[in-house]
């Protein structure tokens, strides 16, 4: 059967905090390299987004997060916002948000447990090889210049992108350990794939003998 998502006034609330924990990480500001998309610690949002929330939730937070820029408050790093910031050159990696955020949450909430090894995948393959997917060739095809001139250029972020993924495993995983409600889609999922309690069985019937009379 097709699991169906279910978001409560708690799941809301947590879409929330962590559309502002992106908003806040962008308070630093960031520096741009070759003129064209700023490194800013943003992308660790993200990254800790589909890791704690999973998949759904966590790519809805993005899209919370991108709704509230493209109304124009000034969310992201530099206090950029308005809907024109989705026809720059960063445009791709905003999009590689929603998407990254559901690659890690599906990667790393996989199999109803949380382990170190589908957290590492999860936040490199959604954090960072699903983003760059997204945000290269969109970039190249702003600035106009050849496609893998700016796969090349875009290496400047990967160091403080495996730090951020870094640091993002090293929350979840803590998190995971000392507060595992935290995870509540996986509580969810436990609750409804666990087996049921045992119903009490239908009281025995008495037997009967062959001349009709009834035993117990």
């Amino acid at each position: 059967m097709t699991r169906r998502l279910r978001v409560d006034a708690t799941d809301i609330a947590r879409i929330a905090v962590f559309a502002a924990i992106v908003a806040v990480l962008g308070l630093p500001g960031g520096f741009t390299v070759f003129g064209a998309v700023p490194i800013t610690a943003q992308t660790l949002g993200v990254m800790l987004a589909g890791a704690i929330l999973g998949p759904w939730r966590g790519a809805i937070s993005m899209l919370v997060f991108l709704a509230l820029v493209a109304v124009g408050l000034p969310l992201l790093s530099g206090g950029r916002g308005g809907i024109g910031v989705f026809a720059g050159p960063s445009a791709g990696y905003l999009i590689g948000w929603v998407v990254g955020a559901f690659v890690i949450g599906a990667i790393v909430h996989a199999r109803g447990r949380i382990t170190w090894t589908r957290t590492i995948t999860g936040v490199l393959v959604g954090g960072i090889v699903t983003i760059y997917a997204f945000g290269i060739p969109v970039q190249a095809l702003v600035t106009r210049l050849p496609l893998a001139e700016t796969a090349l250029q875009s290496t400047v972020f990967l160091p403080g992108d495996l730090v951020k993924a870094a640091i993002a495993v090293a929350i979840t995983m803590t998190l995971a350990r000392a507060y595992p409600r935290a995870f509540r889609s996986l509580d969810r999922r436990r609750s409804t794939t666990a087996a049921p309690a045992a119903q009490p069985s239908q009281a025995a019937q008495p037997a009967q003998t062959s001349d009709g009379s009834r035993v117990r």
